[in-house]
């Protein structure tokens, strides 16, 4: 069970390390850009995974409506994750659609979608991409092995390359949407992030 535990912790480190290299670094500053002017501009972003990635988004989301590091301004930001919405959607048109028709509802012009998909080939987050796209939204997407439909398809795109299972992938997801949230409060408040008595403590 040793021998297991440590390489599982290895291959942990080793997913994230990934951010160090320079396409994660540089997808970290090109998403943490897109958002901030986003925000400042007055859009909003929408987020879609599936199953864990349905988490991650949703984490993703209650970050920056919510708090993160600093107590400051809630930002707009939408989980598609409704469970009205999906089966409603779902049942009536399709698995395929259940992104993509909240793309639809919420999307305009200068905001935009984020999808996570660690295949790179869920049937769903492709079409909300191409919806988004449609719509003139901009795009960041989070993939994994090697990208699949939707690798060079984002405006901005992080791919976690050599694993075979979602569970590492998605572990170097979250820590770059954190990084990716500490970089937008820090670029939108500044002077708040750096109050003390400011910094969240839960």
């Amino acid at each position: 069970m040793k021998q297991m535990l440590i390489k599982s912790v290895t291959d942990a480190i080793e997913a994230i390390t990934q951010l160090k290299q320079p396409h994660g670094l540089q997808f970290m500053e090109t998403a943490a850009t897109m958002l901030s002017r986003c925000f400042r501009k007055g859009h909003k972003v929408i987020v879609a995974g599936n199953g864990g990635s349905l988490c991650d988004g949703a984490h993703f989301a209650e970050e920056l409506t919510g708090v993160f590091r600093a107590i400051r301004p809630a930002l707009p930001v939408i989980s598609l994750s409704e469970p009205g919405h999906i089966t409603c959607v779902g049942n009536d048109l399709g698995f395929d659609s259940i992104f993509s028709r909240g793309v639809e509802a919420f999307g305009k012009p200068g905001d935009i979608f984020v999808g996570l998909t660690t295949s790179g080939n869920s049937a769903n987050i492709v079409k909300a991409f191409e919806t988004a796209q449609a719509l003139e939204l901009g795009t960041i997407a989070f993939l994994g092995k090697g990208g699949g439909k939707l690798k060079g398809v984002a405006d901005a795109e992080l791919l976690i390359e050599g694993f075979s299972t979602s569970d590492r992938i998605q572990e170097a997801h979250m820590a770059a949407i954190h990084i990716i949230i500490e970089m937008v409060e820090n670029q939108l408040f500044p002077q708040i992030a750096l109050l003390e008595g400011s910094i969240v403590n839960a």
